[in-house]
């Protein structure tokens, strides 16, 4: 990496730049943090369910594009060209899913979390701590991961500096307005980041085109003679050499590095769960404050997804184009040589144009809009992560537990996250593969599409009980974990060696795993559903699609439980009276820092009286029902954007 990092030293301009946008989006955080409404759960994880539409909709463009996103996407984009868009493009589908199918219900269910949401579709609480622990899991190991080693590629390659050092600066300064100000401030900093980050990638989308004439049949010569000098040596002529494959999406379902079954099916598989059923998207969509907010929302991060063909897809092709020994090597001591990683050196394609080709001042806000993607998928996967945690896994631990100490518990549990975070580095380094995307992509088709499909067998058909949905899901997250062992076991050999790993590793590509797994847990839920006892149809009133509409009462799944939940909340709510009596002596300075260290607005006797003004479970009522007029307006945008992405699919397919 020595090459790029001396190329990478920044001047007085970049720092400015830098120092000037990082402030504005510390400060709009800790403003944010110093608001009102984060005393109760609903305040502090779901932003009291006040937020607008553009500013969900740029809350999650920005959860979704980090800075993995960037050099992930170009990175295998640079080496196997258009194929990679499909799963930007599929988001889509994904979005306009969850929008008008996934959203409503959940609005209608009342639920703060997904894995809550099964808590109520099915009784019982194994179901929701499995799901809990699956994406927690799946948060730490693929997101929090993904954007630590992508950013310090960045942090590497841009500044030099010591990796350590940059990622535990960023990752305190994030948690600092992450913990004080919960999700609000998540959403405020992120709509800023959404901005700068889309102006920057369209600068450098701009610099880097004029690089090859603004021409895509320039682009086209260019890159099928991209083909690195050590290719030779290998004897093997295909050994990173560009196919015509390169500027199709759809390509043939043996031989191809994306076979079009996985690219039509398993990336839906795959997106459906990113979008539809894991918790740090699907929280920002449940802060808007209704239904129809949601699905505008969605509509408009629909739009934002066919960015990435231009802003990162491209880019990384013309980064081959100009730097083919390094981006496409294909010698592990050559790729050691460029980038640090034997595996391949893809990943530096992006970071390398923002090196090479920004000039002073906007090289700083590009490195800053890369930071920023990092930072802000990081603060939504902290936010996220812990509102799990606290609601899905502590509350079952102290059910009694009032609203302020579960926000507490919230806030250090973000803390623990970015220890975590720390302590996880020199693990991404040691696994990190050649393509960053791949690799992430790869982990999501062994453990995911299990979730999924209790998820939506859930939403969709009232037939499905708690027995088929758990043993479903544990056969199927058993099969997938086990084919995430053999993976790395076995590992991918580099091109040009023999692959000796069994068939069933070799030639069962990851996506087509996807569906296959997808399908085997839908079968296994519905056979053993249908096995055994139905639930009660009163019980699912306001948690299927059908249902989502009813004004019938909703039984309880259980009357124990039911009788027990009542207990504790009597508890729970003289509790409360015994912390607002405590407050009201609590008036001295360590008091107060204690608020101010904790992102405490105001008492718990204030916070009392707000809840007894117009409790979070009225609220979750009134925003789960739409007005005709616009929810037919979300309708029509609704069909428009699914006419976009046939066309965008069939156009570049």
């Amino acid at each position: 990496m020595g090459n790029l990092i001396t190329n990478g030293k920044l001047e007085v301009w970049d720092i400015v730049v830098i120092i000037i946008h990082f402030t504005a989006v510390f400060s709009i955080g800790i403003w944010a943090a110093w608001g009102g409404g984060k005393d109760n759960t609903s305040g502090y994880f779901l932003a009291g369910r006040q937020m607008p539409w553009y500013l969900v909709g740029l809350s999650l463009v920005v959860t979704n594009i980090g800075s993995s996103t960037f050099i992930g996407v170009s990175g295998t984009a640079s080496i196997s060209g258009f194929g990679v868009v499909i799963y930007e493009f599929q988001a889509l589908n994904c979005l306009l899913l969850l929008g008008f199918i996934f959203v409503p219900v959940y609005f209608a269910s009342e639920v703060s979390t997904v894995p809550e949401y099964l808590k109520l579709r099915f009784g019982g609480d194994r179901l929701q701590i499995f799901i809990s622990v699956i994406n927690l899991i799946m948060a730490i190991v693929v997101m929090l991961s993904g954007e630590i080693y992508a950013g310090s590629l960045v942090i590497q390659q841009s500044l030099g500096w010591d990796i350590y050092t940059s990622v535990i600066v960023l990752l305190l300064l994030t948690a600092v307005y992450t913990v004080a100000g919960g999700l609000k401030a998540v959403i405020y900093t992120d709509a800023i980041q959404a901005v700068v980050m889309t102006i920057g990638a369209f600068i450098l989308m701009g610099i880097a085109f004029s690089e090859i004439g603004w021409s895509m049949e320039t682009l086209r010569l260019r890159y099928m003679s991209a083909i690195p000098n050590t290719t030779q040596v290998w004897g093997n002529t295909t050994c990173g050499m560009p196919t015509e494959d390169t500027w199709h999406i759809f390509r043939d379902a043996k031989t191809s590095d994306l076979p079009w079954p996985g690219s039509v099916f398993g990336t839906l598989v795959l997106g459906c769960y990113f979008w539809c059923t894991n918790q740090v998207i699907v929280q920002r969509t449940l802060a808007a404050r209704n239904v129809t907010h949601s699905k505008a929302a969605c509509i408009m991060t629909g739009y934002f997804k066919i960015l990435p063909m231009f802003l990162m897809v491209i880019p990384g092709m013309i980064s081959r184009t100009m730097w083919p020994d390094d981006i496409a090597c294909v010698d592990p001591v050559v790729c050691e040589k460029a980038c640090g990683n034997p595996a391949g050196c893809s990943n530096i394609a992006y970071p390398r144009l923002v090196v090479e080709l920004m000039p002073t001042g906007l090289r700083g806000l590009m490195l800053a809009t890369m930071l920023a993607a990092m930072i802000s998928s990081l603060t939504s996967i902290f936010n996220a992560a812990s509102s799990m945690f606290v609601i899905d896994v502590w509350y079952k631990i102290r059910p009694r537990s009032t609203e302020l100490e579960l926000v507490i518990v919230g806030k250090l549990a973000t803390i623990v996250l970015v220890v975590v975070g720390v302590l996880w580095i020199p693990v991404i380094q040691a696994y990190g593969s050649g393509q960053l995307f791949v690799y992430l992509q790869a982990i999501l088709s062994y453990l995911t599409p299990a979730v999924f499909s209790v998820f939506s067998a859930a939403v969709a058909w009232h037939r499905i009980n708690e027995t088929g949905a758990f043993w479903g899901l544990f056969c199927g997250f058993a099969v997938g974990l086990t084919r995430f062992i053999l993976d790395f076991v076995y590992g991918v050999p580099s091109c040009g060696q023999p692959d000796s790993r069994p068939d069933i590793v070799r030639d069962f590509h990851f996506l087509h795993f996807a569906v296959f797994l997808y399908v085997f847990t839908l079968i296994l839920v519905v056979v053993i559903s249908l096995f055994t006892k139905p639930i009660h149809p009163q019980k699912l009133v306001r948690l299927t699609f059908w249902t989502r509409f009813s004004n019938l009462p909703r039984m309880a799944m259980s009357e124990e439980k039911a009788e027990e939940q009542r207990k504790n909340d009597i508890i729970r709510a003289e509790k409360q009276k015994e912390a607002a009596i405590r407050a009201q002596q609590r008036t001295g300075l360590k008091w107060k820092a204690w608020n101010i260290l904790c992102g405490i607005s105001g008492s718990p006797a204030d916070q009392e009286e707000e809840q007894d003004e117009e409790s979070p479970q009225h609220e979750m009522k009134a925003t789960a029902f739409e007005d005709p007029k616009w929810a037919r307006v979300a309708m029509f945008n609704g069909v428009i954007l699914g006419a976009v992405c046939i066309f965008i699919l069939s156009y570049y397919g």
